[in-house]
């Protein structure tokens, strides 16, 4: 019958699939070994748990793209001779050892594993390339190893089929057995893909498993190594135009959109100049700069506080002196944008996953507080290598970057979870740095925290608050909304404590603090309802230190690119920054000028004033939404739109036009 005959083909087939799934990943793992044997540095040493940490994480990597490798070719084994399957098998082989091989002389050049790098074999003078590898690398013995271990694994792959017959094994039994195997073979060869049994697939964040960038760098096999660096090169952005942002929104030129803003027009290089020329500031000593991005820090849970709806904890108590921003958008939707439009003033994004990310750029802020005299640290609860951020941030002006592979080292206790260790522990390193941290050396962090993430998890002693669910006025569509309120409360909670902790200590009155969320969280709603779109992407602001006086623009529109326009003056810190935004603390006196009119900008394209929101150049997409009732009326104002055109133009062609090769 011809059932029987497919579900004995697809037994065969998935049988071959994980024959050759188990030598591939022996032949992976046994370069990995090869690698860190051959690259271990003199006097090196390392504990005999992190090296079994990387090659458990390592031999995970090669399990996934060995699956996948199986799973794609469940087409073909089922079908194919023995000869034919025994061939294919050496085929792949061969093309995986020799990546990973290709991967083991990368990261002896570059001191990394595969990156975006690779492609300039295509991009440069290839024939140059070519006789330089040829040169300078052992390609003839490369290749002749290839094939030694291909043999050797084509051999241990016969071995296997001979041992268990997968063509014949089971044929005979009954059918309810065989559709059985089916499914779980099946269904293993998916888990293994993925590389995990939780929610979140093995992905490149999971790269980071040690404190050693040295063992990380070890994790990947040439094949994940390569697949990463092609999606690095997928997400840069072609910088060679500078005008392709002016143009989109409607500018010819930099000047034209300078003249709207009263910037100087007159030449390129002055309106640069403008950009990053700031009021002089009165020489007194600098203060420490602790600023926090939150993960998933929404602002709409703040407006239902009280005791029997408390989603602050500890921060309640410090709202009182603080300078809360209340009507404040983010930059972009997702961390990773978020931290480089903050950092870099840049609305193009993936920016510094490329040749980008290894420069510095002049502007960049934790470079310009460093050229100012500060120590700078980055400090995370989650894994540094995800985005390429351990390597990124030193580059562009972090001394130091602190991450879970580090507080698990400092606190044995910690748990590494999905996202890295509980966001307590970066609380509690940073309160010890601070304590050390010399009187004379004033000193920037930038903390960004993780617990408040899905799967909302929470450390297993943490007491959940219970709340009275009815004070809340949002929706309540999302199955996660109770859990995104604890996890929620749990990262406020702990920031608040930090803040009164800091109050106390005898350095509170030369340190300025600061928080904001990097997106609005997921769970709580999509905004639907016109009249309370103006919640999307919006998220808390909010300055605490000695004497502030806050202004009047505590409730009108802002977002994260005022933020480091609001914090470098504070701080004493000029400079080349780009000036993104308007100063907060400023009053707001009179009419407005176009730098300064109280506007939000959504980096993808959308703005919003106090009457409601549009996208940038398209005035049929305004719709009225606004925390407070508009004193004026609720249409479209040509005049805002345009200003925040040329604003966001004059961004893009300042980072093309600096950074194009």
């Amino acid at each position: 019958m011809k059932s029987t005959r497919f579900i004995n083909a697809s037994l065969s087939g998935l049988g071959r699939a994980w024959l050759l799934i188990v030598s591939l990943v022996l032949a992976l793992s046994l370069v990995r070994l090869g690698q860190l044997a051959y690259f271990w540095p003199t006097g090196y040493q390392a504990t005999a748990s992190d090296i079994a940490t990387v090659i458990l994480q390592g031999l995970r990597f090669d399990l996934k793209v060995s699956a996948i490798t199986g799973f794609l070719l469940l087409l073909v084994l089922p079908w194919v001779t023995e000869q034919i399957n025994a061939r294919l098998v050496a085929v792949i082989a061969f093309c995986f050892i020799f990546l990973s091989l290709i991967n083991l002389h990368y990261f002896g050049f570059y001191k990394t594993p595969i990156d975006a790098t690779v492609f300039g074999l295509i991009e440069d003078d290839t024939l140059a390339v070519l006789q330089t590898i040829w040169r300078d690398f052992p390609v003839l013995w490369t290749v002749l190893l290839t094939i030694g271990l291909t043999a050797g694994m084509a051999w241990f792959h016969g071995w296997l089929v001979r041992q268990t017959k997968p063509d014949t094994l089971l044929q005979s039994k009954p059918l309810v057995l065989k559709l059985s195997v089916i499914v779980i073979a099946l269904l293993a060869i998916l888990f293994a893909g993925k590389g995990t049994l939780r929610a979140m697939a093995l992905q490149r964040q999971h790269l980071t498993v040690t404190t050693s960038q040295f063992l990380n760098d070890m994790v990947p096999n040439g094949v994940i190594a390569l697949k990463y660096a092609w999606d690095s090169r997928g997400l840069s952005q072609n910088l060679q135009n500078p005008l392709v942002g002016l143009k989109t929104m409607g500018f010819d030129s930099p000047l034209a959109a300078a003249a709207v803003l009263g910037l100087p027009h007159d030449s390129e290089a002055a309106l640069k100049s403008a950009l990053v020329t700031h009021e002089s500031i009165p020489s007194n000593k600098k203060k420490n700069l602790i600023f926090f991005l939150m993960e998933s820090w929404s602002e709409e849970p703040l407006l239902y506080q009280s005791k029997r709806f408390d989603v602050m904890g500890r921060m309640a108590a410090t709202m009182a002196t603080a300078c809360h921003f209340s009507n404040f958008d983010s930059a972009q939707g997702g961390t990773h944008p978020s931290l480089e439009a903050i950092l870099l003033s840049t609305p193009i994004t993936p920016l510094t996953q490329g040749d980008v990310g290894r420069k510095p750029i002049a502007w960049s802020i934790p470079l310009v507080v460093r050229q100012a005299g500060y120590q700078t640290l980055f400090l995370t609860s989650g894994r540094s290598g995800w985005r390429d951020l351990n390597r990124v941030l030193k580059v562009q002006g972090f001394d130091e970057v602190v991450d879970a592979n580090t507080l698990k080292e400092a606190y044995p206790d910690a748990t590494l979870g999905i996202w890295g260790v509980w966001d307590s522990f970066a609380f509690d390193y940073l309160e010890k740095r601070l304590a050390a941290q010399p009187a004379d050396k004033p000193l920037f962090v930038f903390v960004l925290t993780s617990t408040n993430h899905p799967p909302y998890d929470l450390p297993p002693d943490y007491q959940r608050v219970p709340r009275d669910m009815t004070l809340w006025r949002g929706e309540t569509n999302s199955d996660t909304l109770e859990p995104n309120l604890d996890s929620y409360r749990y990262a406020t909670d702990l920031l608040g404590g930090f803040v009164q902790d800091m109050q106390i200590q005898p350095w509170y009155d030369n340190t300025i603090l600061a928080a904001t969320g990097d997106h609005n969280v997921r769970s709580f709603g999509i905004y639907a309802d016109e009249q309370r779109r103006y919640m999307l992407r919006q998220v808390p602001f909010v300055i605490w230190g000695k004497d502030l006086a806050c202004g009047n623009q505590q409730t009108l529109p802002a977002s994260h690119r005022d933020m480091f326009s609001t914090l470098l003056p504070l701080v004493g810190v000029t400079g080349p920054y780009v000036d993104a935004g308007r100063n907060l603390l400023k009053p707001m006196t009179g009419k407005p000028g176009p730098l300064n009119a109280p506007r939000t900008l959504y980096f993808t394209g959308e703005a919003r004033n106090a009457q409601g929101t549009w996208q940038l150049g398209n005035p049929h997409s305004f719709f009225c939404t606004s925390a407070q009732k508009a004193a004026a009326p609720c249409n479209f104002n040509a005049q805002d739109d345009l200003e925040e055109r040329a604003r966001y133009g004059l961004l893009d062609w300042n980072v093309r036009s600096s950074l194009k090769k």
